[in-house]
């Protein structure tokens, strides 16, 4: 077996989701998902079929985030997972609904972070063991941070 790193290759401020789920079925279903949760939401989506063909299936509604997803997933190339890259919202618009999708597994990051993903291969295939998302802590939050998180979660309309 081998391990490696895989970047995911995105804009700075791109948010995506990173996920596994078991059935093809899943691309429709989560297209579905999200235009029915967030019609502003623009996305691409890359899911990487684990049997038979074993192609990148795709599907969307913005053409670059869509070839943003399939060459993303096409780098992975991991069973089953699929990658989500979003605009005109956040992951935490659509989280719990993708959640939700029947054939979601699992979700390893929601994030405009860097992220690497931590990939085993084998002689069957390529699996995604974790993810190493956003850089390591450099400490604890003060008083002064609290009160800036307060603001910024307000001045983005999260909190009231």
């Amino acid at each position: 077996m081998e391990l490696s790193l895989i970047k995911i290759e995105k804009p700075e401020t791109t948010n995506f989701i990173l996920g596994q789920s078991h059935f093809i079925k899943t691309v429709e279903d989560i297209y579905e998902a999200i235009v029915q949760t967030s019609s502003q939401m623009r996305f691409g989506l890359g899911f990487c079929e684990s049997s038979g063909p074993a192609l990148v299936r795709w599907v969307g509604n913005d053409p670059a985030l869509i070839e943003l997803a399939k060459k993303n997933a096409l780098n992975l190339s991991c069973g089953h997972c699929f990658i989500l890259f979003l605009e005109n919202g956040f992951p935490v618009n659509v989280l719990n609904t993708i959640k939700n999708v029947p054939e979601v597994c699992h979700i390893y990051c929601a994030t405009a972070n860097p992220v690497e993903v931590v990939v085993a291969e084998s002689e069957q295939g390529r699996g995604i063991l974790g993810v190493i998302d956003g850089v390591r802590t450099k400490g604890v939050e003060t008083a002064e941070d609290i009160a800036k998180r307060k603001e910024l979660l307000r001045a983005i309309g999260y909190k009231l």
